[in-house]
């Protein structure tokens, strides 16, 4: 059946629909299935086929058209909607075009507003750009024209159901166990941790596997952009998300904003899923101000350039001396994590850094662990997060924790 048909009988339906009573979900099933069946080419096709032309037209109605199956299927990880014709998707580490496409730029474009209306965001012509989020916690990030070129534009960052645990990413090579009991500590005894990497790195999967190492009887404040967060082990929990400006520019809600709320919520612990401008200075300030332990995620190709690009943040939202940036950054953070997304597409933690101190005015680092690439077998890096056998620098965190002994040679 072609595009054009099953737009038709789409329309025929929806005016079947609307002389009759609002229907379940079942009942609007049985009623695309009994309309199709009369269609000579959905009777004449297997068993397989009618399932799936009768899914893809309830689909149309109650879910996501034709991103509905790829929302659901597990191996896919990422989708990429260039245009109503182009879809791309990510499966199993792997990128490929796919043979299906909207039958129009305005029924994407209904998708799109079905989205945004769901979680209270605004996008178009004027704002054209949005995050958001699907019912399954799925990331979403919306651009229209005139911005995107080809037409509306959606990806679709997939969450697993359920998050990975620190033993997952143990078993899947992304770090050793003896990183992984060093981290635990540092977590459980207050450790300020920020997590660096490129797109696509696995920062906020691994944002949420070090959360379960927090104590469960702690209050945690959750601050992002777009709720992605699944920290599952600590009750006591308050999830805060931002808010764009409505149509007349108004009520608008930023990090920022959420940030200096929730040092106002009896928070143990904040954390800020991501630090993308003038909010870095409210996390550091909020890091130096009591809240021990607090974690957060930001964009950069290494350690050094995410200090850097840290300073560049704080410094586009407030006029002070480089010197201050870089002693409330030495004094606020205790821990760098980087992830990067090696050639094997393979997402490992390659180095694990204590801030040490800063001479001379420069933010100073002390690497505990460092990925060694060993070569390449079957298509795949081999290599491995060893330890530098330095010492830990500043342990006082640690011996308040009842853990003075841990890590000392």
């Amino acid at each position: 059946m072609t595009e054009e048909r099953l737009a038709a009988l789409r329309s025929e339906i929806r005016a079947g629909l609307n002389m009759t009573t609002p229907l379940s979900d079942e009942e609007l099933l049985a009623f695309i299935e009994r309309r199709m069946l009369q269609e000579q080419d959905v009777a004449n096709s297997t068993a397989a086929e009618k399932r799936r032309l009768v899914r893809r037209m309830f689909d149309s109605f109650r879910g996501l058209d034709v991103l509905q199956p790829l929302v659901e299927d597990r191996r896919i990880s990422e989708i990429m909607i260039n245009s109503h014709e182009e879809i791309f998707v990510e499966r199993e580490g792997r990128v490929e075009r796919l043979g299906v496409q909207f039958e129009s730029r305005e029924r994407l474009e209904d998708i799109i507003q079905s989205i945004v209306s769901g979680v209270n965001r605004v996008v178009n012509e004027s704002s054209p750009i949005v995050d958001a989020r699907l019912k399954d916690g799925s990331r979403v990030n919306i651009v229209l024209p005139p911005v995107a070129l080809k037409g509306p534009t959606i990806t679709i960052r997939k969450f697993p159901e359920k998050p990975l645990s620190m033993e997952d990413m143990i078993g899947m090579g992304s770090l050793s166990g003896e990183a992984a009991l060093f981290l635990q500590n540092l977590v459980r005894s207050k450790y300020n941790i920020f997590i660096s990497g490129g797109t696509g790195s696995g920062k906020t999967t691994f944002l949420n596997a070090l959360s379960q190492y927090i104590p469960p009887d702690e209050r945690i404040i959750t601050i992002e952009d777009s709720a992605e967060l699944q920290i599952v082990t600590v009750p006591n929990l308050v999830s805060l998300e931002t808010r764009n400006a409505n149509t007349e520019g108004r009520g608008e809600i930023t990090v920022r904003d959420l940030i200096r709320t929730s040092l106002r919520m009896r928070p143990n612990r904040i954390v800020v899923g991501e630090v993308r401008g003038a909010e870095a200075l409210d996390m550091l300030q909020a890091m130096n101000t009591g809240h021990d332990g607090s974690l957060s995620t930001g964009h950069a190709n290494s350690t050094a350039d995410m200090i850097s690009r840290l300073e560049t943040m704080v410094l586009s939202g407030a006029d002070l001396p480089v010197q201050v940036v870089r002693k409330q950054i030495s004094s606020a953070i205790d821990i760098f994590v980087h992830l990067s997304r090696l050639r094997d597409r393979s997402r490992r933690v390659t180095e694990i850094s204590e801030v040490a101190d800063l001479i001379h005015g420069e933010v100073v680092l002390n690497p505990m662990y460092i990925f060694r690439e060993e070569g390449e077998s079957e298509c795949k890096v081999k290599g491995q997060l060893v330890s530098t056998g330095n010492e830990l620098i500043h342990r006082v965190k640690l011996e308040m924790a009842g853990m003075g002994e841990f890590g000392s040679k």
